[in-house]
């Protein structure tokens, strides 16, 4: 089963990092504005509507605020995936700055090329987006 494993340096506090990360119903604020135009919960059940139309539905394994950790697992998509999980975790870093780790477990192999892509540009876009919230000059 094919790993992809991101480490994001984000110039925000752990804490705003996590907060962004734990906050699993604001994914299309907080997370990646650009990439999601909505989210909406049921339960432990998070419903993404994609820019483009596209929707995905996710399971929140779970959130744990002593590891900050926050896992969850794809149920439904439009890219045939036989299995999918992912988490994000968050570390203190140098200067006072967070590392963000997304680690994602998927199903099937020939997969890999398209999971990294979006892997890669979700990643540009919360480093964005919550470097500008933690300096407050959210759009």
């Amino acid at each position: 089963m094919p790993t992809i494993r991101k480490e994001i340096l984000i110039d925000a506090s752990p804490e705003q990092v996590w907060d962004a990360v734990r906050d699993v119903g604001a994914v299309h604020r907080r997370l990646v504005p650009r990439y999601t135009e909505d989210t909406r919960m049921n339960g432990h059940e998070r419903t993404l509507t994609m820019l483009g139309g596209n929707v995905v539905r996710e399971y929140i394994v779970s959130i744990d605020d002593q590891a900050r950790r926050m896992a969850y697992a794809v149920v439904e998509s439009q890219t045939p995936l036989l299995h999918h999980h992912a988490s994000f975790q968050v570390f203190p870093h140098e200067d006072g700055i967070a590392r963000l780790v997304w680690t994602t477990d998927f199903l099937p192999d020939d997969l890999a090329a398209e999971i990294q892509a979006r892997v890669d540009r979700g990643s540009q876009v919360m480093k964005q987006t919550i470097e500008a919230e933690a300096k407050g000059t959210v759009r």
